[in-house]
């Protein structure tokens, strides 16, 4: 189950990636919180044919009106942290580089299992290993120049505790909620914010929507539709601090993505940044694909 749900973050991680392009593109023609209300709001009307479809089907469990009514309390609680993080990554790509920004951003690397530690979650030696080697293969993939502190990366710093709490939350709840009004709650409330926002603040013109529409879709049906639902599917099995470096992973694909789509090269420390970073996930995943040993019967029949 542990090999299932490892394997579900890191295809979220992948999509993640690829969606880095797509949100480098559509930043060349819509401000950032439009952009994400846009997204968001993609994603959440993605997720209304297959909750129709449940919601008609046998599969559908019966709801209690208390447990609807906490999906949506935590749907909107997630929502407004999504939408904290991804306006100050957005915002904070506007002073800082692309590389620097993801870097700071993945610090919830650590992040992750040292709130784990506060709140008595018990982190395993391979994890904490995982993490080290996972933070310095990040350093090495996004760090190409020196490592000064900017605005930016002040704004992508306070993010990372954002993205470090919307981990812990949906750790937190995953199991006993249900997952696609979870995931709907959250779209909702992270797109509604960002354009509210994005109406105050910023100036969109249709002309630039229908040139972003192609990043718009695939960061809105793909990176926020199916990616964050198989975040919430995958953390149901998954301890949050494994979960989170395979989440980091969206870095290495997203290198990728912009070798095979934007022509951009990767050197040697990049390859042995993207290395390390397999190697930290991996490492941390041993104790999640070795088999538990079956437990001796003590009691005996008369």
């Amino acid at each position: 189950m542990h090999l299932k749900s490892s394997l579900l973050l890191l295809l979220t991680a992948a999509i993640w990636g690829f969606a880095f392009v797509a949100q480098r593109v559509g930043a060349e023609y819509m401000p950032p919180f439009a952009f994400n209300g846009f997204r968001f709001a993609l994603g959440a009307l993605s997720l209304l044919p297959v909750m129709f479809f449940l919601k008609n089907s046998s599969l559908a469990a019966k709801k209690s009106p208390a447990q609807s009514r906490k999906n949506l309390y935590i749907g909107l609680l997630a929502g407004g942290i999504l939408f904290v993080a991804a306006s100050l990554q957005q915002i904070g790509l506007i002073y800082t580089t692309a590389g620097k920004a993801a870097f700071v951003t993945c610090m919830y690397i650590v992040l992750v299992p040292i709130t784990g530690v506060f709140l008595k979650q018990q982190i395993g030696l391979n994890t904490w290993l995982g993490s080290i080697l996972a933070i310095t293969g990040l350093y090495f993939l996004c760090i190409k120049e020196s490592l000064t502190i900017s605005w930016g990366d002040v704004l992508e710093l306070i993010g990372s505790f954002f993205w470090t709490a919307h981990i812990l939350l949906i750790d937190r709840y995953s199991r006993e909620l249900d997952t696609l009004k979870l995931a709907f709650y959250q779209f909702i409330t992270c797109s509604a914010l960002s354009l509210i926002t994005a109406w105050a603040l910023e100036t969109v013109a249709m002309a630039n929507i229908l040139q972003a529409m192609i990043p718009l879709l695939y960061g809105g049906i793909c990176s926020v539709g199916i990616a964050y639902t198989l975040q919430i599917v995958g953390q149901k099995n998954a301890p949050p601090a494994s979960a989170a470096i395979i989440l980091s992973m969206e870095t290495v694909f997203a290198a990728i993505g912009g070798y095979l789509l934007i022509d951009e090269r990767l050197g040697p420390w990049e390859l042995g940044g993207c290395a390390l970073m397999l190697s930290g996930m991996l490492l941390s995943q041993i104790q999640s694909v070795t088999p538990e040993k079956p437990e001796l019967e003590t009691e005996v029949e008369l």
